[in-house]
Order: structure tokens, then C-alpha cells, then sequence
């Protein structure tokens, strides 16, 4: 049972498919090492994922371990369809296409949760919150669940401080070979990707304003800064804003950056970054995007619908003509750029995340009674593991601590 844009579009999937996996090969290692012992036997997944050619690498490995895998977008804009018709041709419940209405977006998580799934892997939280805030949710027996972002877990965090949180969560995002990797080098060079991808321009020489100095947006600002790019930060908290001071960046307020900029990433997670009052201060021919998970960090709403008129002038490209004459330009209708615009993270920085996410189901299974409705980090060991299965899969070397050392490590005296 599923719902896709075009079921001929599967053998392109299993295309996409094949050189992702080949290039996965953390992730592949940790599959084939527990194959035999089907650790996810009889378990129904729910995912709420990007369902990108990486994605489903996860889902058929997590099948490959014995789960019943049912999946939908985490992005309205985000499916890349060939995929989703290869996973439906291969066993997958999945509700997903391109091009989603919110409301049809909405529809799909609802249709993945009639799977009934008892482990939930969710991005951005969208899925986590449905079960909790809709009655009709209540039956589940859900055991626990998984978030893989900075945004996602912000919003758990919460339902558990409010003491509504029904099951545990594991936040893979916390996890160090997540968020230093993914977020980092993942993000920085999926949005650099979705740039050029949507505008075609040279970064040489552009001043380029970064929104946000966390993972993500260090990522950003270092690649930017590889291109060529004059680049500018603007935080709201000291201490990373210090950080990206010692970086080389000049840091400023929006408002001041607004006047320079010629491009705009915004990497925060928080709503009402880029306003009105920031816009109407551009210069002619700005360019506005977003990376943070949901649309809500760029005032779209003013420059899709207050402006004189606007019109796709590139594929995910809106020039907006404001009321004064002056043009400005919106990536992916102000949504996540990186995987609307582009393909999302290359396949080697994925590997390491979605390592994170299957180790963390597992752990949901095994452990969920004992470890209590809270938000926890990814379990230390995953985490050490997931770095040797990595250093080990792009060949690697390091040294060991010798006896003395171990000893010297151990003593106070």
C-alpha cells in the first residue's frame, strides 16, 4: 500500500539506490553485520524522513533486519520520486511525491501512522508531534522514538519539560558523528549545491550572509568562504557569535547586514529571521534562501503574497518584485534549499547519521521500558562504534595506547 508520483520511475530509483549504497559503506557494514541476527524481527518502523536516494539505503537495510518499514516525506517539497517508486516496488509502505499541498503533506504522515508503527524516526518532529497532540493517537503502543535535528529535538524537549512526552526519544541528532559531520559538512556543501543549483552565479566575490553560527551554519560559512565568498554572520548568542568573530567573519546585525548582502542563507531554526523590515532594506537583485528545517525563518508570506508580482524565472527560483519597483529573489519558496534546490547530503556524510538512527532503533527496542519518557542523547557506545565502523570504511588508520599510557591516563599522582 502506497501513494507515489509515478511507479515507472522505479528502475531510475533502484539506479539512484545502487550508487548511494556503494558509497555508504559505514552504514552497509553496520547492515550486513546483523543480518543474522534480525535484531528489528516483527517491529513496525515509522519513518518521517527525506526520502532521498541515502534514505533509502536505510529503509531497506532496516527492512534487511526484519522490520516492516512504512515511510512519508518530512518536506512537502523534498521527495525525490524515483526513489520513493523504487521503495514501493520493494516491499515499502510509502505516502510521498514532490510538489506536496500541506494538506496532502499532512495526509501522508497520517496515512504512515495507520501502520500502526511501535518505532517512530522522525525529521523535524512533525510526526512525533502529530501522535501527541491528536487524541486519535492515544492507541498506539508506541515503544520509542528517533529525531534526527537540531529543530526536531527542540520541540521534544519541550513536550518532555511539559511532561506530555509518551515514550522515549533518542535525539541522533546530539550524536558527535552526527551533528560534526551531517550538520557540518553535509549541510555546508548540500547548500552550496542548492545554490548554485537554483541561481547559477558565482560565489567569487559575493558577500554572503549566514544566518545562525551552530553546526549548520559553520558549515555554511566555511564552504561559502571556500568559493570565494565575503562572508558575513549574524548570531544571537554571544558565545558563538565570538566564535565566528575568531572564524574571520565579520558579525553583525541583520538589520546592517540587509544593506551589504548579496546573499542571504539562513541556518537557525528559529521563525522570523529574515522580516519585512530587513527585506525592504536589500539592494536590487538579493537573494534569499533557507536551510533550516522549516519555512518559517524567512518571511515568505510577505514576498510571495504582498509583492507586486512575482514569477519562476528558474526552476525553485522566485523573482519577487516588491511594491517599490526593487526585485529580490527566493530559493525553494523559503523551504530547506539544500535537498528542495539539490539532492540534500552526499552519501558518505549520510552513512554516519543513518548509522546513528538504525543503532538507535535497535536500542529503542531492546531498551525502551528501562530508559523512561525523556529525550536522551545516542548512548555513548553507538557513538565510538560508529566512528571506528567510519575510519575503518574510508581506511583510516590510528594508533593505540600503549600500556604506559593507559596507566599515566589512570593515575593522579
Amino acid at each position: 500500500m502506497s501513494k507515489i508520483k509515478d511507479q515507472r520511475l522505479a528502475e531510475k530509483g533502484k539506479l539512484s539506490y545502487e550508487w548511494a549504497k556503494d558509497h555508504m559503506k559505514i552504514l552497509t557494514n553496520t547492515i550486513d553485520r546483523l543480518k543474522r541476527s534480525q535484531p528489528l524481527k516483527g517491529i513496525r518502523l515509522g519513518i518521517c524522513l527525506h526520502i532521498t536516494k541515502e534514505t533509502s539505503v536505510l529503509l531497506m537495510g532496516a527492512k534487511a533486519l526484519g522490520a516492516e518499514v512504512s515511510a512519508c516525506g518530512a518536506n512537502p517539497l523534498s521527495t525525490q520520486d524515483n526513489i520513493a517508486a523504487f521503495l514501493a516496488s520493494n516491499g515499502i509502505n510509502i505516502y510521498a511525491w514532490a510538489g506536496q499541498t500541506p494538506k496532502e503533506y499532512d495526509w501522508c504522515i497520517e496515512k504512515m501512522l495507520s501502520h500502526k508503527p511501535q518505532i517512530l524516526t522522525d525529521d523535524g518532529s512533525d510526526c512525533h508531534s502529530k501522535v501527541h497532540g491528536n487524541s486519535k493517537y492515544s492507541s498506539l503502543k508506541i515503544m520509542g522514538g528517533t529525531e534526527e535535528t537540531t529543530t526536531g529535538v527542540i520541540r521534544l524537549k519541550a513536550l518532555e519539560k511539559q511532561r506530555k512526552l509518551r515514550y522515549p526519544v533518542i535525539s541522533v541528532n546530539d550524536a558527535y558523528t552526527k551533528h560534526m559531520f551531517d550538520n557540518r559538512y553535509g549541510t555546508g556543501q548540500s547548500t552550496i549545491d542548492g545554490y548554485l543549483r537554483a541561481i547559477n552565479l558565482l560565489f567569487a566575490g559575493k558577500r554572503v550572509v549566514v544566518a545562525g553560527y551552530g553546526w549548520v551554519g559553520r558549515g555554511v560559512a566555511s564552504r561559502a568562504h571556500g568559493m570565494g565568498a565575503k562572508v558575513y554572520v549574524t548570531e544571537i548568542d554571544p558565545v558563538r557569535a565570538l566564535e565566528a568573530h575568531m572564524d574571520g567573519y565579520e558579525v553583525l546585525t541583520m538589520s546592517e547586514a540587509a544593506k551589504i548582502g548579496d546573499m542571504f542563507i539562513t541556518a537557525t531554526g528559529q521563525t522570523g529571521v529574515i522580516r519585512k523590515e530587513h527585506v525592504m532594506k536589500m539592494k536590487e537583485g538579493a537573494i534569499l534562501g533557507n536551510v533550516g528545517h522549516f519555512d518559517v525563518e524567512v518571511d515568505a508570506n510577505f514576498l510571495l503574497n504582498e509583492s507586486k508580482s512575482v514569477r519562476e524565472v528558474r526552476p525553485n527560483l522566485d523573482e519577487c518584485v516588491l511594491k517599490n519597483g526593487k526585485r529580490v529573489y527566493l530559493i525553494g519558496k523559503g523551504r530547506i534549499a539544500n535537498l528542495v534546490a539539490a539532492e540534500g547530503h552526499p552519501a558518505e556524510v549520510m552513512a554516519q547519521s543513518f548509522s546513528n538512527q538504525l543503532l538507535s532503533m535497535i536500542y529503542i527496542a531492546k531498551n525502551h521500558k528501562k530508559i523512561g519518557k525523556k529525550v536522551i542523547t545516542v548512548p555513548s557506545e553507538i557513538d565510538k562504534q560508529i566512528a571506528f565502523d567510519a575510519i575503518k570504511a574510508m581506511d583510516i588508520q590510528i594508533d593505540k595506547p600503549t600500556k604506559a599510557q593507559i596507566r599515566y591516563a589512570q593515575s593522579w599522582g
